[in-house]
């Protein structure tokens, strides 16, 4: 019967969403994370009868079809890329996005990789680069004996060194936008790679041209909100425990049906 394979692709479909569900609560204090979302269609139909076809008399047309669907598959895990919440650091190099932009990234191959995690450090040459210790695009170095590191709102970096009485520019920050974020392929380590689904990287200063701007001594938290995670979690649940029900009610049906014939 059709209705044993319908609830298994049910059964799937569901599995595949708690699966997401999971990753977002496992990530809900990841700095810069941002929550998936899975996404379904409906499968393939089975015409039994087409509308608009003549009818028996050949002197009108079917109103109504009979298409009988065949269930449900994955079409796409969407990255939900909404505004996390600051969390105050006081750490001078952790440096949180208000608005729209990425961090550029480099990483040891060369790539441009970007993130939204801004929890930034110096490397053994001043350089600033990421907990894993890839560049931060573009390159600054910040001098040694610097007792005094200032980033301004449009990623403007200054360093008061030791013996000078006022702060000197040592480097710009820049950051990128796209036209389809929801394409940008997550790595891991919270980083993103770009696509052609998400089209080329448009870089600016951070304030400016819809950009977003820079806070320093702050990041931004996982969008991931635990009430709303929670309630999906119990409604996939159910729907999984609904799907194992049709096959249950089916495996009666046939078993009623086997039974007869004996």
């Amino acid at each position: 019967m059709r209705a044993l394979a319908i609830a298994a692709t049910g059964m799937n479909a569901q599995q595949l969403n708690v699966e997401v569900i999971a990753n977002n609560i496992a990530n809900i204090n990841t700095t810069g994370f941002k929550r998936g979302r899975a996404e379904f269609t409906d499968l393939l139909y089975q015409a039994e009868r087409v509308a608009g076809a003549a009818n028996a008399g050949n002197d009108t047309v079917v109103p109504e079809g009979i298409q009988v669907g065949l269930g449900v598959r994955a079409a796409a895990i969407r990255t939900v890329h909404t505004q996390g919440t600051l969390q105050q650091t006081g750490n001078r190099l952790d440096l949180a996005l208000i608005g729209n932009g990425w961090f550029r990234i480099e990483s040891p191959l060369g790539e441009t990789l970007y993130t939204r995690a801004g929890a930034f450090n110096t490397d053994s040459n001043g350089r600033i680069v990421t907990t894993d210790g890839y560049l931060v695009q573009p390159n600054i170095t910040v001098p040694d004996q610097t007792i005094e590191l200032t980033v301004n709102q449009t990623g403007e970096v200054f360093a008061l060194v030791d013996g000078q009485t006022a702060p000197q520019s040592i480097g710009q920050l820049t950051v990128a936008s796209f036209a389809n974020e929801g394409g940008l392929t997550p790595l891991g380590n919270n980083l993103f790679r770009e696509t052609e689904a998400s089209g080329a990287a448009v870089t600016g200063l951070p304030g400016e041209d819809g950009f977003g701007s820079i806070r320093q001594g702050y990041l931004e938290d996982s969008n991931v909100d635990p009430v709303k995670e929670i309630t999906e979690l119990i409604s996939a649940q159910r729907a999984y425990e609904m799907n194992s029900k049709v096959m249950q009610a089916t495996d009666e049906m046939m078993s009623t049906t086997s039974k007869g014939i004996r």
